[in-house]
């Protein structure tokens, strides 16, 4: 079974909406008589059941976070051939604190970068992967050294929290 990972994720980029020819011609006529509308630039209201429901006009969609995509044989490969620690972040797509870690992670790597390589696995594609190492909350992230593990957490956590555990783990461990 090969092993793809993510790992030392680097940059963060937003969402940009496309419209293809077709939808755009189709759905012009709708767009052109909702932005004729006058609404206060910093909301919109929507009347729902005798109610007005405030939205922000500022698009609600979280930023994509740019990673390097590596194949490993198996997942003891990838810790052999990593030269430094490796932060595993155990995580789902459905789960919210795991979302909520992608930017923070992605921190984490640009700061630590001379030191650990961040991997992300998920825990759906590869749950033979998370049986070995008892994973049984999202998310949790597990440092190697040397091939095993040496710290163990879980839940999400600030980059500064993060940052302070990885590097008193690694001190402890030397």
């Amino acid at each position: 079974m090969a092993l793809s990972a993510t790992s030392s994720v680097a940059t963060i980029q937003s969402f940009a909406f496309e419209q293809s020819a077709a939808s755009a011609s189709s759905s012009s006529s709708k767009l052109s008589s909702w932005s004729s509308l006058q609404f206060p630039q910093q909301s919109r209201r929507f009347p729902f059941a005798n109610k007005v429901i405030y939205s922000p006009t500022r698009p609600r969609n979280p930023p994509l976070v740019s990673a390097k995509k590596q194949t490993f044989s198996s997942f003891d490969e990838l810790l052999a051939n990593s030269g430094k620690p490796v932060l595993v972040d155990f995580y789902a797509t459905w789960c919210g604190p795991c979302q909520f870690m992608a930017p923070i992670l992605n921190e984490v790597s640009v700061s630590m970068n001379d030191k650990i390589q961040v991997v992300k696995i998920d825990t759906e594609k590869y749950p033979s992967i998370a049986d070995k190492y008892k994973i049984e909350a999202l998310p949790t992230f597990i440092l190697f050294k040397d091939g095993e593990p040496c710290d163990r957490f879980e839940g999400a956590l600030t980059a500064d929290q993060l940052i302070e555990r990885i590097e008193s783990s690694l001190k402890v461990k030397q």
